[in-house]
C-alpha cells in the first residue's frame, strides 16, 4: 500500500493505493494520527485502492470520528464499485460521506 498525504490549512488530503488490509492499515492510523491539530477536515483519495479489509474499515470509523471531533468532515473519494459495495454492505456508506464521481 502506498499512502500519500498533503495538508493545506484545515485540509489534509490522502490518497490510498493498493490493498488496506490488517497488515497496512496501521500505516493510514499513522498518517491520520499524525496530522496538525489544525486539520479538521480530511478528504481520502480511494481511486487507486483495490481492496479493503475490516481493519481498513475500522481506520476510515476512526478517522470519521476525529473530524467530527474536530467540527470538520471525512469524505472518502472515488472508490471503485467494488470497495463501495463494502461500504454500502456495512452500511458506513450512509454515515461516512463518499464521493463516487
Amino acid at each position: 500500500m502506498e499512502i500519500t498525504t498533503n495538508i493545506d490549512e484545515s485540509l489534509a488530503k490522502i490518497a490510498v493505493s493498493g490493498k488496506l488490509t490488517v497488515a497496512t492499515s496501521p500505516e493510514l492510523e499513522q498518517a491520520i494520527q499524525e496530522l496538525p491539530g489544525t486539520v479538521s477536515n480530511i478528504d481520502i483519495d480511494l481511486t487507486d485502492l483495490e481492496y479493503i479489509s475490516s481493519a481498513g474499515l475500522r481506520v476510515l470509523v476512526s478517522a470519521q470520528k476525529l473530524t467530527t471531533q474536530r467540527d470538520g468532515t471525512l469524505r472518502l473519494l472515488h472508490p471503485a464499485q467494488d470497495v463501495y459495495e463494502v461500504f454500502e454492505m456495512t452500511g458506513l456508506s450512509e454515515v461516512i460521506t463518499i464521493v463516487k464521481a
